[in-house]
């Protein structure tokens, strides 16, 4: 006869295994679909077209060495033919300074007319300003161009991407096009970490609710940004975001709130970025950006913590016990348990294989997931402590309340 008292522990176990095995599918599969970015911007070659308009990329550089020659020379390999490069070394202690000088007096000598290559000695930050939205200004204060491109030091140009992006604004009529592009990851903390992080992008920021006009949704990529000058002018500039440490964000809302066209394609095949290369560099980083980033959709950040512990900590803690038990008991319940974690995992699994290789990197690193969590959630609360007790965030040497 079955002992139904002994038996409604395991019950309640089972049932609160099948809720967490539940949620965990349908949360998994939600999450891992966010990405629907349909818009793609294609490389392509330049079109016959006369009077076309002078495009001004500026870079700003602070302690760049590392980044800054290579950036450069990409851009100087560039197809669309009426540029003008302007870096701006915004306060450089490193060999910034020294790699801008040797490249613009070897370029002198080399000759030619196109791209311009021109270097802004950057001034001290003001009161109320961060550094780069103070950097793009002063590059913007001598741009001539028609458009103004925004690229980061760290991002590193295909030959075509001033074509390729100039004529996907065209056609589409866009006031500012900003790419995603595509990320080099390297080392083992890059790999186990940034996947995360992208991930909880395209679940905070969907692509295809961004280029919707409709929807409220708005965000941009530093790394890359195209966008009329006249637009610009309109909408203040970086000089109406200079305080914001996530400056491409309420640029793009400030652009789409007033109107204008705001695109965001997929443009992996035209740059490449390597945003950091260190644990020290990944947390400096995105300790700055999470919580000042996303202060207006403290749900959001909710969300984040709670699925990155639940990740990190709950999954892994689950399947344990659960395997405990069965093995320990022989319990049919135990062994049910057991099996959902299981079939959890796999899934899991299953979509982070998918994608590490869309970043091409091992699809071993599906298995980093709870290191991954676990680190991105202790940068979400981090940057939200730092922020909130007013210690505010450290970036490139600067402190920021």
């Amino acid at each position: 006869m079955l002992d139904l008292e002994s038996l409604t522990p395991g019950i309640t176990y089972l049932v609160l295994s099948t809720v967490i095995f539940l949620v965990g599918i349908i949360v998994t599969f939600w999450v891992h679909n966010q990405y629907h970015l349909s818009m793609i911007v294609p490389e392509s070659k330049l079109q016959s077209s006369p009077n076309l308009p002078l495009i001004s990329i500026i870079i700003p550089a602070r302690n760049e060495a590392r980044n800054i020659q290579r950036c450069l020379a990409a851009l100087e390999s560039q197809t669309y033919p009426n540029l003008e490069v302007i870096v701006v070394d915004d306060r450089s202690t490193d060999a910034t300074p020294k790699i801008l000088a040797e490249f613009v007096s070897a370029k002198q000598t080399q000759g030619g007319t196109s791209p311009v290559f021109r270097i802004v000695q950057g001034t001290d930050l003001p009161t109320g300003w961060a550094g780069k939205p103070h950097a793009l200004v002063q590059g913007y204060a001598v741009a001539q161009g028609d458009w103004l491109c925004f690229i980061d030091a760290d991002t590193f140009a295909s030959p075509n991407l001033i074509t390729s992006t100039f004529q996907a604004a065209r056609s589409l009529e866009a006031d500012l096009l900003s790419i995603l592009t595509y990320q080099e990851l390297i080392t083992f903390w890059e790999s186990v970490i940034l996947p995360v992080v992208f991930t909880a992008l395209s679940v905070g920021f969907p692509a295809d609710r961004v280029n919707d006009p409709d929807k409220p949704d708005a965000i941009a990529n530093g790394q890359f940004i195209l966008i009329r000058r006249s637009v610009y002018q309109a909408v203040g500039g970086h000089q109406a975001v200079r305080s914001e440490i996530a400056e491409d964000r309420a640029l793009a809302a400030l652009v789409k709130g007033n109107g204008y066209k705001l695109v965001v394609g997929d443009g992996r095949d035209l740059a490449r970025t390597r945003m950091y290369t260190s644990l020290p560099e990944i947390w400096e980083g995105w300790t700055k950006n999470i919580f000042l980033g996303l202060q207006d959709r403290l749900w959001l950040l909710a969300l984040g913590g709670l699925v990155g512990l639940t990740g990190a900590l709950a999954l892994p803690l689950w399947t344990i016990l659960s395997l405990s038990w069965a093995i320990s008991s022989g319990s049919w319940i135990a062994y049910l348990a057991a099996a959902q974690s299981i079939i959890l995992w796999i899934y899991l699994l299953f979509k982070r294989v998918q994608a590490s290789r869309a970043m091409d990197i091992s699809a071993w690193y599906a298995f980093s997931l709870p290191l991954g969590a676990l680190v991105f959630t202790l940068m979400m609360f981090t940057s939200a402590y730092r922020v909130l007790s007013g210690k505010g965030v450290t970036w490139r040497g600067r402190t920021y309340p």
